[in-house]
C-alpha cells in the first residue's frame, strides 16, 4: 500500500517535470525573440528599399535576410523538439496552433521577400504581412506565459511577453516612419497611425515593469540614453505634426532608421537580460526540486512499513493540534530525526503541510499573474468585435474603446467586459 510520503516524492517529480517543461518552454520563448528582432530589422530596412523605389539598402536587406534565415533554422528545429504526441501539454491546443500559423507565416515569407525585392508590393502591404507574421510568433510567446505553472516563471514571461510587445510596436514606429521619411510626404493616416504607436509602447512597458524584477526595470532606465531620445521625440515632432502632403525631408531617413535601432538594439539588451534571468530561475528551481526529491527519497527509505499505533498515541503529547500534533508542526526540516515513532510520523507530516501551503501560495500568486494575462484576452476579444461590427481597423477599435474609458472614467477592463457583454445580449453583435 502507498503511503502519504510516496505522493509526496509523486508531487514533487510532476514538479520537475513541469519545470523542465517550462526551461524548454523558455528556450522557445528565447528564440523567437531573436527571430521577432531580426525581423523587425528586416521590416525596416525592406520600407528604406521601397521608400527608395530600390535605389538604396539592398545589400543591408539581403544581409539582414541571410541572419533571419539562420535563426528560423534554429527556431524551425525548436519546434521539432517539442512533445507533439502527448496530451498534457501545457495550453498544447492553443500553443500547438499558434505554433502551425506561424509555421504557415514563415513557409509564406520567400515569396515576401520576394515581391519586396521586385519592388512589386508598397511599403505599408509588406509592412502589414510582417506586422501578422510577427503577432504570430508573439502569440506563441503569450501562450507560453499563459502556461505557465511556476509563479515567478510566469512573472517573468509575462514581463517578457509586454516588452517584446512594445518593442514590436517600436519596431512598427520605426517602419511606418522610414517610409514617411523615404516617400518624402507627410500622410495624415500614417501619422495617426505612429500616435498610436507610440501609445501602445508606453502601455506595454508600463505593464513590463509591473510583473520585472527592480533589477531588470533599473536596466531598461539605464539603457534609454537621454541623447538618443532627444532625438527621437525631435523626430517624431517633425513627421506627426506635418501638415497631410507637406514635404519631408528623404535624406532624413536613414537617420530617423538608426536612431529607433538604437533604441530597438538596446531594447533587446533588456530583452536578453530576461532571457537569461528566466533561464536561470528555471534551473534554480529544477536543482531545489531535485534537492526535495533526494531528501523525500532518503526519509521514505527510513520509514519502517508498519507503524505502532500504541506506541504513536503514547509518546503523543497532551495538547497540541490533530493527532496530537503541536501548533507550529509546520516547521521545515528535510532532514528526518534518527529512529522511527512519532518523530519520523511528525516529520512526514510537517512535508504534507508545507508542501500544501507552498502550492497555497504559489497558487494564489499564480491567479495574481494570470489576471494581466485574462485581461489582454478579454480587451482583444472586445477589440475583435468591434473591428469586425462597425468595420473598425484595429488602431481605430482601440482608440474607441479607449475613449469610452476616458468619457466613462473606467479602466480599459471594464470597457471591454462592458462591449462583450453587450454581444451576450444583442447576438446580431457577433456576427
Amino acid at each position: 500500500m502507498k503511503s502519504g510520503l510516496s505522493f509526496l516524492v509523486a508531487a514533487k517529480r510532476c514538479e520537475i517535470a513541469e519545470l523542465q517543461a517550462l526551461a524548454l518552454t523558455s528556450a522557445l520563448v528565447n528564440v523567437t525573440g531573436r527571430l521577432v528582432h531580426g525581423l523587425q530589422r528586416e521590416r525596416g530596412l525592406s520600407n528604406l528599399y521601397l521608400g527608395s523605389n530600390g535605389a538604396r539598402f539592398a545589400p543591408e536587406h539581403q544581409a539582414q535576410i541571410s541572419k533571419c534565415l539562420g535563426i528560423e533554422a534554429e527556431l524551425r528545429a525548436c519546434f521539432d523538439s517539442l512533445d507533439t504526441e502527448s496530451a498534457t501539454v501545457g495550453n498544447g491546443a492553443r500553443l500547438f496552433s499558434r505554433i502551425a500559423y506561424v509555421l504557415h507565416g514563415l513557409d509564406a515569407l520567400p515569396g515576401l521577400r520576394a515581391q519586396v525585392e521586385k519592388q512589386a508590393w508598397t511599403a505599408r502591404r509588406a509592412t502589414e504581412a510582417y506586422v501578422r507574421l510577427i503577432a504570430g510568433l508573439l502569440a506563441v510567446v503569450f501562450e507560453a506565459a499563459d502556461s505557465a505553472t511556476d509563479p515567478e516563471i510566469s512573472r517573468l514571461l509575462v514581463a517578457r511577453f509586454n516588452f517584446m510587445q512594445g518593442k514590436e510596436f517600436a519596431g512598427q514606429e520605426r517602419a511606418a516612419g522610414s517610409a514617411l521619411y523615404a516617400s518624402g510626404r507627410a500622410d495624415a493616416t500614417e501619422q495617426q497611425r505612429l500616435l498610436h504607436l507610440i501609445d501602445s509602447q508606453e502601455r506595454c512597458l508600463q505593464v513590463f515593469s509591473e510583473f520585472s524584477s527592480a533589477a531588470l526595470g533599473a536596466l531598461w532606465s539605464q539603457n534609454q540614453p537621454s541623447a538618443t531620445l532627444a532625438e527621437l521625440e525631435r523626430m517624431r515632432r517633425v513627421l506627426c505634426t506635418a501638415a497631410h502632403g507637406a514635404a519631408l525631408d528623404a535624406s532624413q531617413s536613414p537617420v530617423w532608421f538608426e536612431c529607433c535601432s538604437q533604441r530597438m538594439d538596446r531594447m533587446k539588451a533588456v530583452e536578453d537580460q530576461l532571457a537569461q534571468e528566466l533561464l536561470r530561475v528555471c534551473e534554480d528551481k529544477i536543482a531545489a526540486a531535485h534537492h526535495d526529491l533526494q531528501s523525500f527519497t532518503a526519509l521514505s527509505a527510513s520509514v519502517p512499513r508498519e507503524t505502532d499505533a500504541l506506541t504513536f498515541f503514547k509518546d503523543a503529547p497532551p495538547t497540541g493540534g490533530a493527532m496530537g500534533l503541536p501548533s507550529n508542526a509546520g516547521a521545515t526540516g528535510l532532514a528526518p530525526p534518527q529512529g522511527y515513532g512519532l518523530h519520523l510520523e511528525r516529520s512526514i507530516l510537517e512535508l504534507v503541510q508545507e508542501q500544501a501551503r507552498r502550492l497555497q501560495s504559489m497558487g494564489d500568486e499564480l491567479d495574481t499573474v494570470r489576471a494581466s494575462l485574462n485581461e489582454r484576452k478579454l480587451v482583444e476579444r472586445a477589440k475583435g468585435l468591434l473591428m469586425a461590427h462597425r468595420q473598425l481597423s484595429e488602431e481605430e477599435a482601440h482608440k474607441t474603446m479607449r475613449q469610452m474609458a476616458m468619457n466613462q472614467n473606467r479602466r480599459l477592463i471594464e470597457v471591454a467586459e462592458a462591449v462583450l457583454a453587450m454581444a451576450d445580449v444583442l447576438p446580431e453583435l457577433r456576427r
